[in-house]
């Protein structure tokens, strides 16, 4: 079903809306979320928590692209549930993709100093859409659905070590376009 149809049942309030939408995007909400969330159980319950935020909100928002919508709220719940259980656990919340992007994407407090989220995000797409397809992609998979590096290389046919560098130039190229643009 299309997004069109699908936002249209959110906005008509038809619970057929969820039924659809974790037939059309389940697969991709639960990777995100197992991803980040690291198993099975706590992917449902994100994917879960994800569609009744969708429910609770669409009326009002109408996105653009409905999967990039479900995918943000998916990720920022998955993201808020590991911070949960690492706080509670006493540990440390680190999650490698994020660390790995420490050196090219400020601190949230710098961000707020110098320009809003939504500008870096802004930046950020600017930059994407300088890469090719393949590199884009694996940017994407790789720091935004927090995909293991032995997963993306094994799926390319390539070593891990291989892709490790990859990633290394491509977060360098970022540091290096946000630096131009005044970071």
């Amino acid at each position: 079903m299309c997004d069109e149809k699908l936002i249209a049942l959110f906005c008509s309030r038809d619970e057929r809306a969820i039924i659809e939408t974790e037939q059309e995007y389940g697969r991709l909400l639960r990777g995100i979320a197992r991803n980040i969330a690291g198993n099975e159980q706590d992917a449902e319950e994100v994917v879960n928590d994800t569609l009744l935020a969708a429910w609770e909100s669409i009326p009002e928002v109408r996105p653009e692209s409905l999967s990039a919508y479900l995918g943000s709220i998916a990720r920022r719940k998955a993201l808020n549930l590991r911070k949960k259980q690492a706080a509670k656990k006493r540990v440390s919340f680190g999650l490698e993709p994020f660390e790995e992007l420490n050196d090219c994407i400020p601190s949230p407090s710098r961000v707020e100093e110098s320009l809003g989220a939504k500008e870096l995000a802004e930046l950020i797409d600017k930059w994407l859409d300088t890469l090719g397809k393949e590199d884009r992609v694996l940017f994407v998979e790789r720091y935004w659905e927090c995909r293991s590096v032995k997963e993306l290389a094994r799926e390319r046919g390539i070593s891990s070590g291989r892709l490790a560098k990859r990633l290394f130039r491509l977060r360098k190229h970022l540091a290096e376009h946000l630096k131009k643009e005044g970071y």
